[in-house]
């Protein structure tokens, strides 16, 4: 495997490029679900211009054997080439925690975000249990309220969850937690299960409109939350199982206007 070093510039760590052979790079399971539709786009693209641009990797636990963390399309498509080797970018270990800012091949999806930051919280949860949520997930993930939703999807096994139609809500109410990694998982699964009281209510309104857009359902959140806390306020008392609780119980007095009802036609 030939390869190059170099200081990175901004924070001085070293840096080597190798050509690794595509059956030493393997895909972990923070990673995103595939897209076909990239992926051929990708073969396409190296069809006509070559297999310039490295891939992201990080040394795995096992010998000669690396993780890649952005542009797993690129591999995926390079086998499908028939390619075998691969140029690639090895960073240090701990890059494998920043792997959504890193992601850059295809923007992801919230679901993605939430299954990234699970992953991340797991991996700490189990390596250092006493250290607060707080101080270890600030930095590596964007939005707290990406672990509650991912608990919600994999714990309570709702594929479904339209957490699009929370997101302006849970910004304003979820936190990283200041408590020990260890404890943090079941705040999370109980904020999870708050979460799903709601969406169970949102349900019931969204088949008694007779709606058909799955989108007006974060209009019938979003008009819920302001009747309760008004459009202008920037501060929330409320702690998140009060603030839910409230939402669940507005949502079904909501009334759209005709113009509302359009927004999403």
């Amino acid at each position: 495997m030939d390869f190059c070093k170099f200081t990175e510039p901004f924070k001085k760590y070293e840096i080597q490029v190798w050509l690794i052979p595509v059956d030493k790079v393997i895909i972990p399971s923070i990673q995103r679900d595939m897209s076909k539709i990239l992926l051929q786009r990708l073969k396409n693209s190296i069809s006509k211009v070559w297999f310039v641009d490295p891939i992201l990797v990080i040394p795995s636990d096992e010998e000669w054997i690396y993780e890649v963390i952005n542009w797993q399309h690129r591999l995926e498509a390079a086998k499908e080439l028939g390619i075998t080797e691969i140029p690639a970018v090895i960073l240090p270990k701990f890059a494998k925690d920043y792997i959504i800012a890193l992601n850059t091949e295809k923007w992801p999806t919230l679901r993605d975000k939430a299954h990234q930051a699970f992953e991340i919280f797991q991996t700490y949860k189990n390596t250092q249990p006493n250290e607060t949520e707080a101080n270890i997930m600030f930095d590596r993930v964007d939005e707290p309220y990406y672990i509650t939703i991912w608990f919600v999807i994999d714990y309570f096994k709702d594929e479904k969850f339209p957490g699009y139609a929370f997101e302006r809500v849970l910004k304003r109410i979820d936190n990283f937690l200041d408590i020990p990694m260890k404890e943090a998982e079941q705040e999370r699964i109980n904020r999870a299960k708050k979460l799903i009281e709601v969406k169970e209510i949102l349900n019931q309104k969204y088949e008694e409109m007779w709606l058909k857009n799955a989108l007006q359902k974060e209009t019938i959140v979003s008009k819920a939350w302001q009747n309760i806390y008004w459009p202008r306020v920037r501060i929330i008392e409320d702690d998140f199982y009060t603030a839910l609780e409230k939402l669940k119980q507005e949502i079904p007095n909501v009334n759209l206007t005709q113009e509302e009802l359009q927004h999403w036609v």
